[in-house]
């Protein structure tokens, strides 16, 4: 109120303007001082003595829209800006978690960039087609100047399928430190190319403009090519599904009604494998019959299923929004090292938990052979998206499988399988062969390349000094270099649970333990518990016609199970 040149107390501003709205409506018998406090004790006043007068809209609603559309600018460009899930409107940008968290689109870290329309690009860049569009280690990306309400910022620009063409998006929030601001190491960091200390991304804000009193977040500008490149650090590089249903599952209402008033199971059908039988004398094959894969089995099982705990994790792929808040929370929970934008361009990234993200295509096995397209060309076709696709978000950590094929090649036992259902490291034992790694078929696993709690990554990682190491959770060991790390489903907590219920003098219930992931979910999408409670949600989930395990047709027996997606649309769908 002082900003606006009134000196009076804001309680008496409300009361005199109350008392000057109430006139004429109290009635003779009342005084405004007991109306004013009857008013503001029970919140409300409603013993009017006089009906209020109706009001009636004599507003010009053509006029209104003619001066609207006159006042719209026209131009070549629409130029629209927005604020990321992690670094938001910049305030949090000195937070090195915000900065490496992937958006849950783009898969980008550590700047901000140009979205495009991938026909807009191909009609710049002056590629043949959207392949030729790869962002990666070794193809850096087009730095394009885009100029709105006379500001001028040169920014990469990345292909994002479903951007409307001659319209491009940019992220607000970057930027800080530019002009001598003083901000974190995260915030300003070095190029490990130039050692020449700079801010993470571009300030855009500049480009926002007031008119009428509302700000206006963006508006019509101009683009153009640069000829430079900028590399980027992307978390995933591959745009689609490539058709593979074992890994997303997604149906549309319409087909999923149908499939429901069938026989249970009807959805879900158990992947199978050919196998031959009754080979004649001369070494002919007779017949060819096909058996589940649960028949084949290259390992001894575990007693997991019949005893004690069996801790599983259902993730409903309805609820998911990708918001990013599962990575940022077993980053925190779990000393998840923060590696910085050149290490995450080498594919380094320490997530224990990543959010794959899957564009539609308009290609699919089935519609390529009504067509008669090739094997290797539809492949290729795969790999492009729609042009107004759909998305499809995956949340993917270690699916701690009971038949793990990480566990077999350790050749030092240091990744093993507890009697509880998980898989579990010692990381004084490992050696860093990567094995592991590499017989996963998840690929979730990561290695420490650096001992990244040291000074070597002091510019990003918030725990390299005595005042950052507040940050680390005491229950969960510092890993170092050369041993593999991966999701534990929290197992400090599954432990804490246990010593709860112990002093309570109780056997442990559902809810009693929940992971990071699961209680950082703002929509519900992470169920964890007991698979061996038949009471418990998880193991109700896992039973659910819509659950299903990725990647089920290799026979690793995960224990953590997704809920296929239903989409409300009346498109028909396609699924294993």
């Amino acid at each position: 109120m002082r900003w606006s040149g009134d000196n009076t107390s804001y309680y008496d501003f409300i009361r005199s303007n109350w008392q000057a709205n109430m006139a004429g409506r109290l009635g003779g018998e009342l005084d405004f001082g007991y109306a004013w406090n009857m008013s503001v004790h029970n919140g409300v006043y409603d013993a009017y003595t006089n009906a209020p007068e109706a009001s009636a809209f004599v507003g010009d609603v053509s006029a209104a829209a003619t001066a609207a559309k006159a006042a719209v600018k026209t131009g070549e460009w629409e130029v629209s800006l927005y604020e990321k899930e992690g670094i938001g409107n910049g305030l949090h940008a000195n937070n090195p978690w915000l900065q490496e968290l992937p958006d849950p689109i783009s898969k980008v870290t550590w700047d901000n960039y140009v979205c495009m329309a991938p026909e807009d690009m191909i009609a710049l860049t002056g590629v043949s087609t959207f392949r030729d569009l790869y962002i990666g280690q070794e193809s850096p990306a087009h730095v394009v100047k885009v100029s709105v309400n006379g500001v001028d910022v040169e920014l990469p620009a990345i292909p994002s399928p479903g951007q409307a063409p001659k319209s491009v998006s940019i992220a607000l929030g970057y930027g800080r430190g530019a002009n001598g601001e003083r901000v974190g190491r995260a915030a300003v960091v070095t190029d490990p190319e130039s050692e020449v200390m700079g801010s993470v991304g571009k300030n855009v804000y500049p480009m926002t403009s007031v008119a009428g009193g509302t700000v206006q977040y963006g508006g019509v500008g101009t683009l153009s090519m640069t000829g430079a490149t900028y590399p980027m650090a992307l978390a995933q590089t591959h745009m689609t599904a490539m058709d593979r249903h074992s890994i997303a599952k997604e149906t549309t209402q319409k087909d999923w009604a149908e499939h429901k008033a069938k026989a249970p199971g009807s959805y879900n059908e158990p992947h199978t494998l050919g196998v031959h039988e009754d080979v004649n004398a001369d070494g002919t094959i007779n017949t060819l019959d096909r058996k589940p894969t649960s028949d084949f089995n290259l390992w001894s099982d575990h007693p997991v299923e019949q005893v004690g705990h069996r801790w599983g994790m259902s993730i409903d792929l309805n609820s998911c929004t990708g918001c990013g808040a599962c990575i940022t929370a077993c980053t925190s929970e779990n000393n998840v090292p923060v590696v910085g934008k050149d290490e995450v361009r080498r594919s380094r990234e320490m997530h224990w938990l990543r959010l794959d993200r899957y564009y539609s295509s308009d290609m699919t096995h089935a519609a390529g052979k009504e067509q008669g397209i090739g094997k290797i060309d539809r492949f290729l076709e795969m790999e492009v998206p729609s042009q107004n696709p759909k998305v499809f978000l995956m949340p993917v950590m270690c699916q701690h499988c009971n038949h793990a094929p990480c566990e077999t090649v350790c050749p030092v036992a240091a990744t093993t399988h507890s009697n509880e259902g998980l898989n579990q490291m010692a990381y004084n034992r490992c050696i860093g062969t990567r094995y592991c790694a590499n017989n996963c078929p998840y690929k979730v696993r990561r290695f420490n390349w650096f001992n990244y709690v040291t000074d070597k990554f002091a510019e990003v990682n918030p725990a390299w000094d005595e005042l950052g190491r507040m940050v680390l959770n005491p229950d969960v060991v510092v890993r170092s270099r050369g041993v593999i790390e991966k999701c534990s489903l929290c197992v400090q907590q599954i432990q804490a649970g246990k010593l709860t219920a112990k002093k309570e003098a109780r056997p442990l219930k559902d809810g009693d333990v929940q992971t990071a992931c699961m209680s950082a979910c703002g929509m519900g999408a992470i169920t964890f518990g007991d698979l061996n409670d038949k009471d418990s949600n998880v193991t109700k989930l896992a039973a659910d016609e819509r659950a299903y395990y990725m990647l089920d047709e290799i026979g690793v027996k995960p224990n953590i199970n997704y809920m296929a997606k239903v989409r409300n649309t009346e498109e028909a769908a396609h699924h294993a």
